[in-house]
C-alpha cells in the first residue's frame, strides 16, 4: 500500500520496532523460531530437525526501516519475497537438511543517524561501538540512547556477532533504485560489487559582507566560490564514467550555507560530496581530482578550501560462486539477468565480510526509490520469490 507522504521508519525508532513486530507474528504463525539478538536484529529460523539445528543456515534478509518519507518497497520487498519463498516451501512440504533464516535487519538506513546498515554491522562483528555511541539526531538523542529506549544495551550490542560457522550463505533481495535492469532488457538483476563511497566535507572560507554595499570586484563570496566546484562534480563524473570499465558516480547532495541571511554575503559554505564506485583506484583519483579542483579554486576567488575525507571506505565484492548460482537460478525459470554492480549500499556487504554473500535485484518503476511513488509490480516480487524459492531449495539440501 503506498501513502501519499510516504513511510518514515527512522532506526531505533517505536515506527520501525511495530513493523518488526508485524515481521514476527507472520513467521511465528509459519511456525518458525524467532528471536532477537543484542542489536535489535530479528531472526526467523526453520529447523528441520533437532539433528539439524546445530547447522550453519542458508539465510535470507533485508529491512524495514526507512528514510523519512520513503516508499513501501526499499528493503521490505526483501522481506516480503524471502517470506513468500519460506512459506511456498513450507507449503509444498520441503523437508530441508539445513537450518533457513529470514533475518530482518535493525537500523539499515542512515536518515536519523549518520551510520548505516547498524544491525548487519553488529551481526558481522564490525561494528565500532566506541566511535558511535555519541552520534546524534536532529533531536538530540544520542545511537546509545535509543538503542536503550528499545529495551537494548549499547554495552552488550557486540553480542550480536555470530560466528562463521553459524551461517552457510546469506542472500538479500532487492529493488534495483535504477533503472540498468530494466535499460538492459533484463528481468532481474545479481550484484558481484557493492560501490562503497569516499565522503567529503569541504569548507569554504570567504568573508561576509553587506549585499546592498559591498562593490562586487571586493567581494569574497563563498558560495559564488561553490559553485564551479558543484558543477565540476557532476560534469567529471559523467565524463569518466563515459571513459572507464566501470562507472563513478558523485554527488554535492549536502550544502549548508552561513550566515544564511538574504541581505548578508555568504561567509562560509559547508559542502558534503559522495563519491561512488566500484573501482577503488577510480574513486581515489576523483578525490584528487575534487581536490586540485578547490585549490585552483582558492586561487581564484580569494578564498580558503578545507577539504576533509568523512568516509573512505573500500568497495565489497560480493561472493563470485553464488553470483554464478543466482544467475544460474533465475535462468533455469527463463528470466533474463542483468550482472551488475551495486551503486547503493545494502546489508548484505557487511554479511559477504564473514559468509558467501549475493545480492538479487528486482526492478522498480522509473527506478524510483527513497520517495513516496517507489514501486514494484506483483510480477517483479513473484519473480523475487522464484529465484529465492530455487536459492533454498539448492542451497539447503545436501548435494
Amino acid at each position: 500500500m503506498k501513502q501519499p507522504e510516504g513511510f518514515t521508519r527512522l532506526g531505533f525508532s517505536e515506527e520501525e520496532w511495530e513493523a518488526m513486530n508485524v515481521f514476527k507474528e507472520i513467521t511465528e504463525d509459519f511456525g518458525l523460531l524467532v528471536r532477537r539478538d543484542f542489536a535489535g536484529n530479528l531472526i526467523a529460523r526453520w529447523n528441520p530437525s533437532e539433528e539439524a539445528s546445530s547447522l550453519p543456515a542458508v539465510a535470507l534478509g533485508s529491512h524495514l526501516d526507512t528514510v523519512k518519507g520513503g516508499g513501501g518497497y526499499d528493503g521490505v520487498a526483501g522481506i516480503l519475497c524471502a517470506l513468500g519463498a519460506v512459506k511456498e516451501l513450507k507449503e509444498e512440504g520441503f523437508q530441508p537438511d539445513y537450518p533457513i533464516e529470514v533475518i530482518c535487519f535493525a537500523s539499515e538506513e542512515s536518515s536519523r543517524f549518520p551510520v548505516s546498515t547498524i544491525g548487519s554491522k553488529a551481526m558481522s562483528g564490525i561494528l565500532d561501538t566506541n566511535a558511535l555511541e555519541n552520534l546524534q539526531d536532529e533531536t538530540g538523542t544520542s545511537i546509545k540512547e535509543a538503542v536503550e529506549a528499545r529495551g537494548l544495551s549499547w554495552d552488550t550490542i557486540k553480542y550480536a556477532e555470530r560466528s562463521a560457522d553459524e551461517i552457510r550463505s546469506f542472500v538479500e533481495l532487492h529493488i534495483e533504485q535504477g533503472m540498468r535492469v530494466e535499460n538492459a532488457g533484463a528481468d532481474f538483476g545479481v550484484a558481484t560489487a557493492v560501490a562503497c563511497p569516499i565522503r567529503l566535507k569541504v569548507q569554504i572560507e570567504g568573508k561576509m559582507g553587506h549585499t546592498g554595499t559591498t562593490p562586487m570586484g571586493m567581494r569574497q563570496d563563498a558560495l559564488v566560490a561553490a559553485a564551479p566546484l558543484i558543477s565540476f562534480v557532476s560534469e567529471k563524473a559523467e565524463q569518466l564514467s563515459k571513459e572507464k570499465e566501470y562507472p563513478i558516480v558523485a554527488t554535492v547532495s549536502k550544502l549548508n550555507l552561513k550566515p544564511n541571511a538574504m541581505n548578508v554575503i555568504p561567509g562560509v559554505v559547508e559542502l558534503g560530496i559522495d563519491i561512488r564506485s566500484v573501482d577503488d583506484s577510480l574513486k581515489e583519483r576523483f578525490k584528487s581530482m575534487v581536490e586540485e579542483k578547490s585549490l585552483s579554486i582558492e586561487k581564484e576567488s580569494n578564498v580558503k578550501i578545507k577539504t576533509d575525507i568523512i568516509v573512505y571506505n573500500a568497495s565489497i565484492n560480493l561472493d563470485p560462486n553464488l553470483a554464478i548460482k543466482l544467475e544460474q537460478l533465475g535462468e533455469s525459470e527463463g528470466l533474463k539477468c542483468l550482472v551488475m554492480e551495486s551503486g547503493a549500499g545494502h546489508d548484505v556487504m557487511n554479511m559477504s565480510r564473514k559468509w558467501p554473500a549475493g545480492l538479487v535485484f528486482i526492478k522498480c518503476r522509473n527506478g524510483v526509490s527513497h520517495h513516496p511513488q517507489e514501486y514494484a509490480t506483483l510480477e517483479d516480487l513473484r519473480l523475487g520469490v522464484d529465484i529465492l524459492v530455487n536459492y533454498l531449495r539448492d542451497e539447503a539440501r545436501n548435494g
